[in-house]
């Protein structure tokens, strides 16, 4: 997917912020999502939901088949519900979320020595297990690319050096980010 116009950034805030509200107060998904062809071509997304700077809620999907603006509707009710690290967002805390979205792009195999902090995202898997880490953790932490790995292993469920494990699965990923704050700044 090329890259969004502050139009359709704008949709997916509003879609993502109206996802949210209506799972907070009815546990229902929203429905009419708008009619845009950009934002009807398959993708996939996170939604970062935070609280007073800090986070409260962030789930995801990785690129499917599925439509971008039906991605963000959904990860936005997740995030404010199921993320399994939080209790569910209150109907009190809405006024002071402030969104970001990430738009995935497709996912491709990468070589340990080729991860660039601040431009990949990670996804490593073997089997059932997987972690997934968002580029912005890793410049949000300082780490370098070896403990960017390393850290989503063991978001995995797995041991920080099994990576060395010829079966294991690197792949990466950008992100289109923005938020609330930075498309009321533009």
């Amino acid at each position: 997917m090329s890259s969004l116009g502050s139009h359709e950034r704008r949709l997916l805030l509003d879609v993502a912020r109206r996802a949210m509200i209506r799972a907070v107060e009815s546990r229902e998904p929203i429905e009419n999502l708008p009619a845009s062809e950009i934002l009807s071509q398959p993708a996939g997304a996170f939604v970062t939901l935070h609280l007073r700077k800090r986070l409260r809620g962030c789930i995801g999907q990785l690129p499917s088949s599925e439509p971008l603006i039906q991605v963000v509707a959904h990860c936005a009710k997740a995030a404010a519900l199921d993320d399994p690290r939080f209790s569910p967002v209150t109907a009190s805390e809405l006024p002071e979320i402030e969104i970001e979205i990430s738009v995935l792009s497709p996912v491709e195999d990468v070589a340990p020595n080729k991860i660039e902090v601040g431009k990949h995202g990670l996804v490593v898997s073997l089997g059932r297990q997987r972690g997934v880490l968002l580029p912005q953790v890793a410049v949000q932490f300082k780490w370098t690319s070896e403990r960017f790995l390393e850290e989503t292993l063991i978001k995995a469920g797995l041991e920080k050096d099994a990576w060395k494990d010829p079966a294991i699965r690197i792949q990466a990923f950008t992100a289109e980010v923005f938020s609330e704050q930075s498309e009321s700044e533009s």
